[in-house]
């Protein structure tokens, strides 16, 4: 299947999704948002994908929402649109957001919604939608004060302030900060290191953190258990197991 505004290439058991509006600076429209969400269940079916990292085409990772379509959107299709941050927290693979640029308000919620955020050194992050007198609503309300504090989140919310990759490396946003030059050779080589995992416990390790992280911890450590039996009866157990004592790389199945 092809896409105009997405680009998608496999490699080595990875899959880069690129957002491809340079022009718009990689803004999502209607368009891009339906492309995404149909990448997405491509790649979740797809059992050759172990680990997909997401970057975007130009200057911007994502620049927020297209304000062009703004004003044609009535509260019903506000209330039914993808939110494409859900769309990477639920897919059963790990998500790499590897941000090359500007990533702003939708784009921020994009990157939040991904297990791990690897950012360019000139990458610039912020929850903008205050500017255009709207909150955030992919997300960004309820992610954002879960990985700084809810009194950055408040502040970067309500001032709609622009900040740089080291002050959001500083604060808890993203993982690391790259050069730009490095930038997706650093995010292929987590990918790689992640997808000789077996992907049947990286499902339940991505359940269980993201259950555990909405949950209480009471409630999360019972989840925990029963993700961590599970584990116990995968075939990968055994293979992992084996491989251990005869030191050498396990073969996981994802089974």
């Amino acid at each position: 299947m092809s896409f105009e505004n997405i680009i998608l290439e496999k490699e080595e058991g990875i899959a880069i999704v690129t957002f491809n509006r340079p022009d718009a600076m990689n803004a999502l429209n209607n368009q891009t948002r339906a492309e995404f969400g149909q990448v997405m269940k491509e790649l979740e079916a797809d059992d050759d994908v172990k680990v997909i990292i997401l970057t975007g085409a130009g200057k911007s990772f994502v620049a927020g929402s297209d304000i062009k379509e703004f004003n044609q959107t009535t509260p019903y299709d506000a209330h039914n649109i993808n939110r494409l941050g859900q769309i990477c927290e639920n897919m059963p693979k790990p998500v790499i957001a590897a941000v090359n640029g500007f990533c702003l308000g939708g784009g921020c919620e994009i990157a939040m919604g991904c297990d791990i955020i690897i950012a360019s050194e000139k990458a610039k992050f912020g929850q903008t939608e205050a500017n255009v007198g709207v909150i955030p609503g992919g997300g960004g309300t309820q992610r954002l004060p879960r990985l700084i504090g809810v009194c950055r989140a408040k502040e970067l919310i309500f001032t709609a302030d622009i900040i740089r990759a080291e002050e959001a490396d500083r604060i808890g946003l993203v993982n690391k900060v790259v050069p730009m030059d490095e930038l997706m050779s650093t995010a292929k080589e987590m990918a790689i290191k992640i997808a000789s995992k077996s992907p049947a416990v990286l499902k339940l390790a991505k359940q269980a953190i993201n259950r555990g992280m909405n949950t209480s911890l009471e409630s999360g450590l019972a989840y925990e258990r029963e993700m961590y039996s599970i584990s116990l009866s995968l075939e990968d157990k055994a293979e992992g197991v084996a491989a251990f004592i005869e030191k050498r790389k396990p073969q996981f199945k994802g089974k």
